[in-house]
């Protein structure tokens, strides 16, 4: 009897997957270290960005823009997971034309995270709900702060780009009491000029590590007015285990405002 199961991804795109997923491929750090975390041994490719959890051993298949089909099919997995942000449609419309299992994640805010790691990591390849991801959902499981400040987040330089609306970690500031900057803007990562963001009269600047990594040498002094703040990039960017410990670690960074 064919136990094959068929699932539904974050995209909705119907995925086959065999009764117990053995071996995985991760295109997404985030991703890599949750299943890696959760079950150890089920990994056996990753990325070359993929950095936790420490001693991560698996095969590196290139890129999250620039994975090899070959290295990745060589591999035999089960599943291989991505996410539609991170990595590009024509790299997975290939690994799939390849026959492999592709598991693509949706992810805007932090209750759409936390349901696409329980979908994947639970009812796709059938784990135990994982300890962390319940931490997770306990600590940031608090009201909103009674005030708020208005900044700006740079994730990036020449040219300037930050966050905006409709994305995970500009959630994750507004549940600690920021609100991001160009709130209209319809881009997700507006580019603006510097006479622009400075337009935008931001009470605070907020500098993370990743994907451009800011230092208190290297952001600060293109806007010598304002108080920021340097943020830890994983516990702002990444869903996964990173998640249980992000709002205490982010709302201490925010506390610790210098200028």
């Amino acid at each position: 009897m064919d136990q094959t199961r068929h699932l539904t991804d974050d995209e909705g795109n119907a995925v086959r997957l065999p009764p117990a997923v053995q071996r995985v491929v991760s295109l997404v750090p985030s991703l890599t270290e949750a299943v890696a975390v959760t079950a150890p041994g089920l990994l056996v490719g990753a990325t070359d960005w993929c950095s936790h959890p420490a001693g991560l051993d698996a095969v590196r298949i290139g890129g999250t823009k620039n994975p090899s089909v070959e290295a990745i099919r060589a591999l035999r997995p089960d599943l291989v997971v991505a996410n539609e942000e991170e990595n590009r449609a024509p790299d997975l419309a290939a690994l799939c034309a390849a026959g492999l299992a592709v598991w693509t994640t949706r992810i805007r805010d932090l209750d759409q995270a936390l349901d696409s790691l329980h979908r994947l990591l639970v009812d796709a390849l059938r784990l135990p709900h994982p300890d962390w991801l319940a931490a997770a959902r306990r600590a940031w499981d608090f009201p909103p702060p009674p005030r708020t400040v208005r900044a700006i987040a740079p994730i990036w330089r020449r040219p300037w780009m930050v966050l905006g609306r409709d994305t995970f970690a500009a959630d994750l500031l507004r549940r600690l009491g920021v609100d991001l900057l160009p709130a209209e803007h319809p881009d997700r990562y507006p580019r603006l000029t510097l006479d622009q963001l400075n337009a935008l009269r931001p009470e605070l600047l907020l500098l993370p590590d990743e994907p451009y990594r800011f230092t208190a040498t290297d952001g600060p002094e293109a806007f010598p007015a304002l108080p920021y703040a340097l943020l830890d990039g994983r516990h702002l960017t990444w869903y996964g285990p990173s998640l249980a410990a992000a709002p205490a670690l982010l709302a201490a960074e925010l506390a610790d405002r210098r200028s």
